[in-house]
């Protein structure tokens, strides 16, 4: 008996029959899964016939595996390619709301910095107050300064006297 973290036998291995090995039903599937992919190898080849004629309209160099998987993905965006003489600058790209949202938004803040400059928001008054009213108070204290300053030369000047 073996000790340890791991096991002796691979147990973990799977093995994938290919396409091919179903069709001749070589594979370790079922046979009426045979059925089954002979009727969608039928109906790919019609399905095939069909896209070949839409096919030379649209020839796609795939990347990776997208040749060889098809992936029917409702989410994937395929890059619209518009030729030149196709093109009609007079219609307008309709925004999404949220880029609607987001533009109307940088507007506003536009409109609202103009207003503060200008001071006429209630912000800008309140700061505009504020502002005085500190000059006033450094106004009123280096006056205060200036004339204890006079006050202290004039004492020095009446001690040596």
């Amino acid at each position: 008996m073996v000790r340890g973290k791991f096991k002796s036998k691979p147990t973990g291995r799977r093995l994938f029959s290919t396409p091919e090995e179903m069709v001749a039903g070589t594979s370790a599937r079922p046979r009426s899964f045979r059925k089954e992919v002979e009727e969608d190898v039928r109906k790919e080849e019609e399905s095939d016939q069909e896209y070949d004629d839409d096919s030379e309209e649209e020839t796609e160099k795939r990347k990776g595996t997208e040749g060889l998987i098809e992936v029917h993905n409702p989410n994937l965006v395929k890059p619209k390619n518009v030729k030149a003489k196709d093109v009609n600058f007079e219609q307008t790209n309709e925004l999404s709301r949220r880029e609607r949202e987001e533009i109307e938004k940088q507007k506003a803040h536009e409109r609202y910095m103009k207003l503060q400059e200008q001071g006429k928001t209630e912000q800008a008054k309140k700061d505009l107050e504020r502002l005085a009213m500190i000059r006033q108070q450094r106004a009123e204290a280096a006056k205060k300064r200036e004339e204890e300053k006079a006050a202290k030369e004039q004492k020095k000047a009446d001690s040596r006297k």
